[in-house]
């Protein structure tokens, strides 16, 4: 009798770490298929020279030292790099500085906060593909919704997507429309986690809103900061889907939309207006892509860590 339970015993482990290998395969037949194998490919691929899809010979380092220092394609590089740079930076400052308002005044239950809730994080939910169409068709200068209203007090908008002053930013307010409801309730979610008895010993010390944000919620959110920002980082210059349905695959005008996600995809696959393409170049952007985003990461993430323990 004992032997048979000892036998249960040791068999148990055994079978439960059988169970979740077989839950898990399916997710990681996935994550090989279309993550792990295409990094692998892109790494193989940037060193080699290309013949229309087909691989040649093998180049070394040749494909990293054109895209970054050898004219025209290093000018395209750091032009696209450098817008990639401007979305984050206004990501990080009017997307996110307006979640965290918007999140406070969730918090402070105001009436009708719980539809508000429903309305700020609705457009999230749609489709960028949708949401670049939507605003695409706003932004025209001839029936726009957006020219529209500006006519009925007297003001002639501009061609928003057509000026290379005004097309970046359109599709930037475009994406922080889409996307301001998700740090909204990650903040919200970080303030709602804040004890009620502080948040009154504030309030009571005589403490006013600006006080109550900057001494006791902003440094008490810190896990919440984070996650937005380390996400808000990625989400930037991965950009892609927005500013190719509703500025093209050339980054028009003038190439003033042009990021990394449209031109690795047009140095790679090639365009409309370019058939050139190169696929050890496009691998070579990728990698890049990839070690910066990556490595990026990892030091802003340790950083911030950091902060939330000295907090």
């Amino acid at each position: 009798m004992t032997s048979n339970r000892r036998r249960s015993t040791t068999l148990w482990p055994r079978r439960r770490s059988l169970w979740i290998l077989f839950l898990l395969l399916p997710a990681l037949a996935v994550m090989t298929l279309f993550v792990v194998w295409p990094l692998i490919s892109a790494l193989r691929y940037a060193f080699y020279d290309f013949n229309g899809l087909r691989p040649s010979q093998f180049i070394g380092l040749e494909n990293f030292r054109k895209v970054l220092f050898e004219e025209p394609y290093s000018d395209w590089t750091y032009n696209a790099f450098w817008h990639n740079v401007i979305v984050f930076l206004s990501l990080m400052i009017f997307e996110n500085g307006t979640a965290f308002l918007v999140a406070f005044a969730l918090l402070k239950g105001l009436p009708g906060h719980r539809i508000h809730q429903v309305i700020v994080f609705l457009p999230v939910v749609l489709s960028s593909v949708i949401v670049g169409f939507l605003w695409k068709l706003f932004l025209h200068p001839l029936f726009g919704l957006v020219n529209g209203a500006l006519a009925l007090v007297h003001i002639h908008g501009p061609a928003w997507l057509g000026n290379e002053n005004t097309a970046l930013g359109s599709i930037i307010f475009a994406n922080i429309w889409h996307w301001l409801g998700f740090p909204t309730l990650v903040l919200l979610a970080g303030m709602q986690r804040i004890s009620a008895e502080v948040i009154e010993a504030a309030r009571l010390d005589g403490a006013g809103d600006y006080v109550l944000l900057r001494r006791i919620i902003w440094p008490l959110i810190a896990p919440s900061v984070t996650i937005v920002c380390i996400l808000t980082f990625i989400g930037s210059f991965n950009w892609f889907e927005i500013p190719y349905v509703m500025a093209g695959l050339t980054g028009s005008p003038g190439g003033s939309t042009d990021v990394l996600g449209l031109y690795f995809y047009r140095t790679a696959f090639g365009s409309v207006t370019n058939g050139i393409q190169d696929f050890g170049q496009g691998s070579a952007l990728a990698v890049l892509m990839f070690i910066f985003v990556a490595g990026f990461s990892f030091v802003a993430l340790r950083f911030l860590r950091r902060r939330e323990i000295q907090l």
